[in-house]
């Protein structure tokens, strides 16, 4: 059961990779693993600050939260491994079937955004607080024209697998 679990694990972080792989990038392993080092030049400088995207999130409490991500990552990639506290984000690890990462775009960074999917609006029909700039923080690339944007966390979470809500009133 154990081994089931860790097949488990790798194949969502496999996904989650991939969803933001840009056309092109590896697949399968190399992209799990990520980008073999260049040679003749550290890792540090290879991950120059121009790969990073700085992003600010509003949460519950009204609470600015800010964290770095690489391009490339998804918003759910920045707060998991940036360790930021909001209350049930990502419960479904990004495999579309929750909508506990729910974010409100500003106007201008939403018109900007790839299209949504089918799969994603059927869990957005799920989420709180839905706005016509809500998105999924899991299916959301960072790009570097997102340099600085804010999102906003909606008051609460409905999280289906579980009774009751996670909100600012908890």
């Amino acid at each position: 059961m154990a081994a089931a679990g860790l097949l488990g694990a790798v194949a969502t972080l496999a996904s989650r990779r991939l969803l933001c792989a840009p056309p092109g990038a590896a697949r399968g392993r190399a992209a799990v693993l990520g980008p073999a080092r260049r040679f003749g030049a550290s890792a540090r400088a290879w991950r120059s600050s121009e790969d990073k995207v700085t992003v600010h999130f509003i949460n519950r409490d009204g609470d600015k939260l800010t964290a770095e991500g690489k391009i490339g990552d998804s918003l759910l990639d920045v707060v998991v491994d940036s360790n930021l506290d909001i209350d049930g984000f990502g419960a479904c690890e990004g495999t579309l079937a929750c909508s506990t990462c729910h974010l409100i775009f500003e106007d201008q960074i939403f018109k900007k955004l790839d299209a949504v999917t089918d799969e994603e609006m059927d869990m957005l029909d799920l989420a709180y607080g839905l706005t016509e700039t809500s998105r999924l923080g899991c299916q959301i690339c960072l790009k570097k024209f997102m340099n600085n944007m804010t999102v906003r966390v909606p008051e609460a979470v409905a999280d289906v697998r579980q009774s009751i809500d996670m909100s600012k009133n908890s």
